[in-house]
């Protein structure tokens, strides 16, 4: 949207919105965001290049690629440092950590894409910013998101245990409750009248009712695991 003086204003996405879509250079090509509908994605930002937090989240991607593929989830990485930097950068974790990134990295020089998402505002020139972490449904809808400040990085088991605990709650029937890990019980959804929490054999249970986690199937038939 534009303000009133013409300049380009970003709020941040929020969950249940669409993800903007953007075209950009990567380090396997053109990429465009959209391209990725159909299945799940964890679109994850990064402030810049050759700085140690960010390399060490990017190879704990790198080796957990499988098991995002096991649960069809993609993986794209975004910083704001151009595309030469990002060939240096994954050339330097092959070299010397023996880690290939098998997923693209798209480059953001002028920060539009971060703009876009709303991860800093139309006049930052700091991308200090730009460490959040985008759970894009097949749809394309942002089903969740978190953010991390420059020196503190992200989980990868975390990010992993939200894609699978969004995929088992999809259907609407269950929730996943705190620390949640596949296997563990689900909750089922509350009762929304009088007459489900009179009928309710325990006090607690018509909004309190753990239900056994039923592994989601693939295409294929075969149970997604984690």
């Amino acid at each position: 949207m534009d303000d009133s003086d013409g300049n380009a204003q970003y709020a941040p996405v929020r969950i249940g919105e669409a993800a903007p879509d953007f075209v950009a250079r990567s380090t396997e090509g053109m990429v465009r965001l959209s391209d990725y509908r159909g299945r799940w994605l964890v679109f994850f930002s990064h402030p810049g290049d050759f700085t140690p937090v960010c390399t060490s989240e990017f190879v704990a991607f790198a080796r957990a690629f499988d098991r995002f593929e096991a649960l069809g989830c993609s993986l794209l990485g975004h910083s704001v440092d151009s595309l030469f930097s990002h060939l240096a950068w994954i050339r330097g974790l092959h070299d010397d950590l023996g880690v290939t990134v098998p997923f693209p990295i798209v480059e953001d020089p002028n920060l539009e894409i971060a703009r876009a998402f709303g991860m800093v505002s139309a006049e930052a020139h700091n991308a200090a910013s730009v460490r959040a972490a985008y759970f894009i449904d097949p749809a394309g809808i942002v089903r969740a998101m978190n953010w991390y400040p420059l020196a503190v990085g992200r989980s990868v088991d975390e990010i992993l245990r939200i894609v699978t605990a969004l995929q088992r709650t999809e259907d609407g029937q269950c929730l996943a409750p705190e620390g949640w890990q596949p296997g563990d019980p689900l909750l089922a959804q509350p009762g929304f009248s009088k007459q489900e929490a009179l009928a309710a054999g325990k006090a607690m249970e018509w909004f309190y009712r753990p239900v056994k986690d039923e592994p989601v199937k693939n295409k294929s038939g075969k149970d997604k695991k984690a």
